[in-house]
Parts: structure tokens; C-alpha cells; sequence
């Protein structure tokens, strides 16, 4: 753990200039456990959630809690905890955000603060096989009560997969961009798990939604299917949105949209190289860069490969065309960390994630990671040695 990985990860100009000359990382300055919620009786699973800063300054994070199985179609509920220091400690008990109102499960939250002042709660309920969409419920006494939900997806009715912490307001417009990857419609002979990749938009805070024009299935120059799955968009500095997608072809694909989420060209495969595992990718306030989260496997080992592990960190100045070196935040062989929400409080970095081990529950157990933004730009004796 916090052992710092070096490989063929492609380091931009900007980004060396960033770190030369920075100090080397002191001990205080190391990421930082500040929650970690593994599975107990009753409670095979704790899953992905999302934060949100309250008004009166506490961090709340919802994640899902599982009741009777581990699987992704057990019962669960949301369920929160709150920081009343910026995230380095948490309330030791859950309080029940939202009970459970899927046939199978409601799981997989996005929390905005929206322009109206209101906190979005996106997630969702899972019903079966061939019902899965994202709903929205909105609070306006900082989530201590819930509107009634709304559906992001009306028809057609399929099983849509969005990930916790994707749904984004765009800076300038204000629209808001939910992310989804299509995997199966009543017509369906069976689930098309190699996804049909599209957003949901809405110009009105909410109130309705449409799909993008462009829906994209993805192959490779041979024409073979590409899995496509997991789908996040960031907002770019020229206004620009990057889409970024897990898949099955080593690496996560993207796409770029320059009229707000409604067209894309084809993704295509970037340098950012992973196994089949979700990427995260924020903006950090302080400094302007992005901050990419992810499996990093440009150096992996043959016996690592496909695995979920290790769990990294990277920035770019650049607006993702070059990333800089990355840095480990854990590194166990058998770990599984992945599913990661992304925000930023008072210049430090939380991220929520799901920290498991494969050797057992693979996604059974949900972790905050702390560490300050200056840690991002400090190098170590290793970085120095190179």
C-alpha cells in the first residue's frame, strides 16, 4: 500500500513541469482510511455510494446497503453517514436514507446540488432483468426528506446500468447529463452485455428528460463487438464533454461531444490503460486539473492481469490528453477496488469506493480514502530516483 507504480503511462510536458521542483511527500501528507464499512450479520454487502456537502458544512456519503445476499440483484436500501470534519472521521451508525422500493434492489447513487439549491438524488431501482432505470428525488431540508421519485427513463422500459457519482450539471447551460449503458429491452432474446452506450439530458433541472440523439455500439477495426459498459462524462475547460466507458479492449474508450452530451463520434480506445473496471474523472476545484481514479495496468504483471487492483491516482493539466505519473493508493494483489465517487472539501480529496477482496467478496465492502490535493503534486525519493 502506498507504494508508487511507474510504467508506460504517458506523462505530458505540463505535467512534469508540475512536479519539478515540488518537495518530497511527507508522512502526513499520506492517504488515509477514514472509513471502511466491510460486510456483518445481516449485511453481506456495503456498496458504492456518493457525497454531497450539507449547508451547515457536514459531508454526507449514501452508499448501498445489502440485506440478504451480495449479489447485484439482493435486496438493499440506501443508507448514510456524515462527517462533521471534513471527512477524516464518520457517524459509526447508518441512517436509513432511502428503504428499499425495487423488486430486487435500489442501488447506485448520484448526488448534485442543483441550481435551485436543492440536493438531486439519482439512483437505481432495480426490478428485474428487463426493468432498470435511474430515478431522481430531490430534498429541500438537506436530505432529510425525499420528494417523491421521478423517472429519468420513461420508456422504452429496459435494464439500464448508470454508475454511482456520474450524473453532472453542465457549468454554463446548467443542463444535466446522466450517463447509461443499455443492456436489455422485453424484445431481447437475452441481455446484450456489451452495451449500447447513450445519455439522458435534461434542460429543465429535472423536470424531463430525452435521449441523446447518438446511441453507440462499439468494434474494433475488425469489426469484432467491443464491450462498451459504465459510461462517465467530465466537462472540459472549452466546453467540450469527455465520455470515458469500461470495456473489454484493454483500455477505457472515450468519446468527446461538442453540443452538450447530444451527439458523439465513436469511442474509441485511449491511452488510459485498465482491465474491464470503471475509471472515475473529476475536476479539482483548487488547481483546475482533472483527477483520474482507476485500476492502472500499464505495468501490470501477467498474474494481475484483469484483476481489479491496483487502485491509482493521476492529474492532468491538460484536459486529459496526457496524464501524469501515476500514484498507488492501495496495491493489495487480491484487492478489488473500483466503483469510486469523487469530491473535494476544504483541499482535501474523498473517494468512496468499493475495496473488497476477490478471495472472498470482490464488491462486499465500501471504503473512504482521504488524502490532502497537495499530495497529488508532491513526489517522492522514488519519483526523485527515476
Amino acid at each position: 500500500m502506498n507504494q508508487f507504480i511507474h510504467g508506460t503511462f504517458p506523462v505530458g510536458l505540463a505535467a512534469l513541469l508540475l512536479v519539478a521542483g515540488q518537495g518530497l511527500a511527507s508522512a502526513a501528507d499520506e492517504p488515509q482510511t477514514a472509513l471502511r464499512l466491510p460486510p456483518g450479520p445481516g449485511n453481506p454487502r456495503n456498496s458504492e455510494g456518493d457525497f454531497i456537502r450539507l449547508k451547515d458544512g457536514r459531508m454526507m456519503f449514501v452508499y448501498t446497503h445489502f440485506t440478504d445476499g451480495a449479489g447485484d440483484h439482493s435486496k438493499a436500501y440506501l443508507a448514510a453517514r456524515y462527517s462533521s470534519d471534513a471527512g477524516k472521521t464518520w457517524t459509526t451508525d447508518d441512517k436509513v436514507a432511502l428503504r428499499n422500493e425495487g423488486d430486487l434492489n435500489i442501488m447506485s447513487v448520484s448526488l448534485l446540488r442543483l441550481d435551485d439549491g436543492s440536493i438531486a438524488l439519482f439512483y437505481l431501482r432495480k426490478n428485474s432483468l428487463q426493468d432498470c432505470r435511474p430515478l431522481l428525488r430531490r430534498s429541500n431540508d438537506e436530505g432529510i426528506t425525499w420528494s417523491e421519485p421521478a423517472e429519468v427513463i420513461n420508456a422504452p422500459v429496459g435494464y439500464y446500468v448508470m454508475n454511482n457519482d456520474r450524473v453532472v450539471q453542465l457549468k454554463k447551460s446548467g443542463r444535466l447529463i446522466a450517463p447509461v449503458a443499455l443492456h436489455n429491452l422485453p424484445g431481447y432474446a437475452k441481455p446484450d452485455w456489451a452495451g449500447i452506450i447513450m445519455c439522458y439530458l435534461s434542460d429543465d433541472n429535472g423536470q424531463s428528460w430525452r435521449r441523446s440523439k447518438t446511441t453507440m455500439k462499439t468494434h474494433d477495426q475488425a469489426g469484432k463487438r467491443v464491450m462498451t459498459q459504465e459510461p462517465g462524462v467530465v466537462e472540459l475547460k472549452d466546453g467540450r464533454l469527455m465520455m470515458f466507458c469500461r470495456t473489454d479492449g484493454g483500455s477505457q474508450f472515450v468519446s468527446f461531444s461538442r453540443d452538450g452530451g447530444d451527439t458523439w463520434p465513436p469511442l474509441r480506445a485511449s491511452k488510459i490503460i485498465s482491465p474491464r473496471s470503471p475509471a472515475t474523472i473529476e475536476r479539482i476545484p483548487s488547481t483546475g486539473d482533472l483527477l483520474l481514479a482507476w485500476n492502472d495496468h500499464s505495468g501490470i504483471t501477467p498474474e494481475l492481469r484483469g484483476y481489479r487492483t491496483p487502485f491509482t491516482v493521476a492529474i492532468s493539466r491538460d484536459d486529459g490528453k496526457t496524464w501524469s505519473v501515476p500514484k498507488t493508493l492501495q496495491d493489495d494483489p487480491y484487492g478489488w477496488y473500483c466503483y469510486t465517487a469523487m469530491t473535494f472539501i476544504d483541499d482535501q480529496v474523498l473517494l468512496g469506493h468499493s475495496a473488497g477482496d476477490r478471495r472472498r467478496g470482490h464488491l462486499d465492502t465500501v471504503q473512504i480514502t482521504a488524502f490532502p490535493v497537495k499530495w497529488l503534486y508532491e513526489t517522492t525519493s522514488r519519483d526523485n530516483a527515476d
